[in-house]
């Protein structure tokens, strides 16, 4: 898996949510930009150190960010007012991306849980 399987996710998504998931790429790698890009339970994610901090995915009426951990979300109750979520997912409008702010918070929460589990060390 690379970074072209999820150029090959993304072609059969159609505008406006391809470019806005493009976008959401673009401000995950910002972040983590030497996370590997795979797919991941059939949806586009990003792993760092072996392990996938970050996710999306596109459905009919949303897109949606996906930690890959249900105990996420719950970190971040106050940045996320407002936003539909699931246990394991944040759902966002097909044409406006999270913010990289935003973006930043939910993978240092994934790292924090990553941490906190004993079996992963964040890279330097």
């Amino acid at each position: 898996m690379s970074a072209a399987d999820i150029d090959a996710y993304l072609d059969t998504v159609p505008e406006p949510k391809k470019s806005t998931l493009n976008e959401m790429r673009r401000r995950i790698l910002a972040v983590v930009p030497d996370a590997e890009q795979k797919i991941s339970y059939q949806m586009p994610a990003f792993a760092v150190g072996g392990k996938v901090v970050a996710g999306f995915a596109a459905f009919k009426n949303h897109l949606a960010y996906l930690p890959h951990s249900g105990r996420v979300l719950s970190q971040l109750d106050s940045e996320l007012t407002g936003f539909v979520r699931t246990h394991g997912s944040l759902h966002f409008a097909i044409d406006q991306p999270l913010s990289e702010e935003l973006i930043a918070g939910l993978i240092d929460a994934k790292m924090r849980v990553l941490e906190s589990d004993g079996n992963w060390t964040r890279p330097e």
